[in-house]
Parts: C-alpha cells; structure tokens; sequence
C-alpha cells in the first residue's frame, strides 16, 4: 500500500530528527572526553563550599549542601538530591561535632566509602571542656580554617595529582589571607581586651575570645537558643541585666535564629544604647569567607569603639 504524503512526510522527519539526536550525542561524547575531569566536592555549608572553591579553582565541582542564609543549619533535613551528591563526591568537607551528622548518614546510606572525609572539628582538635558542651562553631577560629584549607588542599591533590601545586598555591594564598584577620583580633584584644560582651548563641565564640572579650551571657541562656528549648524565667532576667546594668558592651546575635527570647535581648540592649553585631552560620549572599569575617571583625569593633 503506498505511502500517503503526509505519512512520508512525517518518516522523514523522524529520520532527521533521530540523524541529529546521533549527530549531537557524538558530539557531546567527543566533547565529554576532551573536557578535564573536575573533582567532585561536596560540602556541608557554603562555608566550607567556598573555601574548597577558592583552592581548587576551576578544577573542582562544589555542591554545598547548606547555602541559604536564612535557614538554620541545626534544624537542617537533607534531601535525596543531597544524598546523590555525597555519594558521587571524591572529597567531603563537613564540620562535625554534631553539628551536620547528616553527612555521615548519607555517606554510609550512599555507599560512598572512598570519599576523602574532611571534619573540621577533628582537624582542630577542639574538645568540650569538663562539665560543658563543645563550642562546634570552629569555622570562626581562623587557625583551625588554615588547617582545614590545608586538609583540603592535600585532599584535591591525592584525586587529581597532576594540579597538587596549584591546589598547594590557592591554598598558600587563602591562608595568606587569614592573617590580617588574626591581625584585627589581636587589634581588638589590643584595645578592648577584658571587656564583657553578651551573646545570644555560641557561634562567634572562637572570634571574640581571640580578640580578648570576655562573654558575660548565663551559659543556659545560650545553650538554650542554641537547642531551641525556652529560657527559664530566672535566666532570661539575668540576661537582659547585663544590658541594664551596662556590664557588657556589645551583644553579638546570630541572625539565623530569632524567637521572643532573642527578640527581648535585642530590645534590652538597644533600649540601654548597647551595640547589637549581627553574624550568622552561613556565607551571606554575595560574600566569600574572607570577605565575610573581614567584615564581622569591622563590626565587632565599630561597635565596641562607640
């Protein structure tokens, strides 16, 4: 029976379209195997994330499991794209100490056992002290980032050796860029060492320590917007003493947690002409690591010239 018009019509389309497709899947291929092979890194947060970028350049592909700022890394759920990320990553950047477990749930649950694991609490070395919690937040201890850049430097390096030293010199000059912050802390100290300064978690613990501020926040305040659990009433009144009582002179909040508690320190301290220097667990949209610490110490230390 011959073919209607239409009907050959509609062949020879098909048949183009299937020669095309061909056409360009062998071109992909071709252009697969001459494109150099990127390593995969998968990192908890953006922290971590843009450190691993600012070493490896245009040779690594980073996920960064965490990255907006307005959501609170503790309460952070994974999802399965997270999961096919870990599983396929050559090198994993996580923070540890409980504070992105996550990551290890998904490496096992992946059967990723190869990835070269990066913890930066273990890298630090950091411990709880005698009858306290750990201070988890080691990303704002700048000798313990130069560590982990260096971790991660070592890390490309073993998955793609024939770049070792341009992984070795990008890590050289991030680390070259930690110390006018360690410079600005010990300028702070300088000035203001020994002053109090309250805190609503403790996340910029490492930073403010460095800088020889002394925090005069009741512990189980802290911890509890920390967990998320409520302030007992006693506590809460012997927080919001502090700025009353002008025993401190700046409060530092993170601005990723907020509850009535939070609220009500924000409100104690700028109704008694105390400075409040937001910071945050995450890189704010547009900022880099160095970028972003540079500019928490400006603030840290505007507000405790004022």
């Amino acid at each position: 029976m011959p073919l209607s018009t239409s009907r050959r019509l509609a062949l020879l389309t098909s048949a183009s379209l299937a020669l095309l497709a061909g056409c360009g899947s062998s071109s992909d291929s071709a252009g697969d195997k001459s494109a150099p092979t990127r390593v995969t890194v998968v990192a908890s947060t953006n922290v971590y994330g843009d450190i691993a970028r600012r070493i490896g350049g245009d040779r690594v592909d980073v996920t960064s499991v965490i990255s907006d700022p307005d959501q609170d890394p503790h309460s952070y759920e994974a999802d399965p794209q997270n999961q096919l990320a870990l599983s396929k990553a050559k090198v994993v950047v996580e923070n540890g100490g409980g504070y992105d477990d996550f990551v290890d749930r998904m490496l096992k649950s992946g059967h990723n056992d190869s990835a070269e694991v990066i913890n930066a609490v273990e890298v630090s070395g950091k411990a709880a002290p005698e009858g306290g919690e750990l201070n988890e937040h080691v990303w704002y201890d700048f000798p313990t980032v130069a560590e982990v850049a260096g971790r991660i430097s070592t890390a490309l390096a073993e998955a793609d050796p024939a770049d070792a030293a341009a992984f070795e010199k990008n890590a050289a000059a991030f680390k070259a860029g930690l110390a006018p912050l360690e410079a600005k802390e010990a300028q702070i100290k300088k000035a203001h060492g020994g002053e109090g300064i309250a805190i609503t978690e403790p996340v910029p613990l490492y930073m403010t320590e460095a800088s020889g501020l002394v925090n005069r926040t009741p512990a189980q305040f802290s911890e509890a917007i920390e967990e998320g659990d409520d302030v007992s009433p006693r506590i809460l009144q012997e927080s919001l003493a502090l700025f009353s009582g002008a025993k401190v002179k700046a409060l530092v909040c993170n601005e990723q947690t907020s509850g009535p508690q939070t609220e009500k320190a924000e409100a104690a301290a700028k109704a008694a002409g105390i400075p409040v220097v937001p910071v945050t667990e995450t890189l704010p949209k547009g900022k880099d690591y160095l970028g972003w610490m540079t500019a928490n110490l400006a603030a840290l230390a505007g507000a405790l010239a004022k």
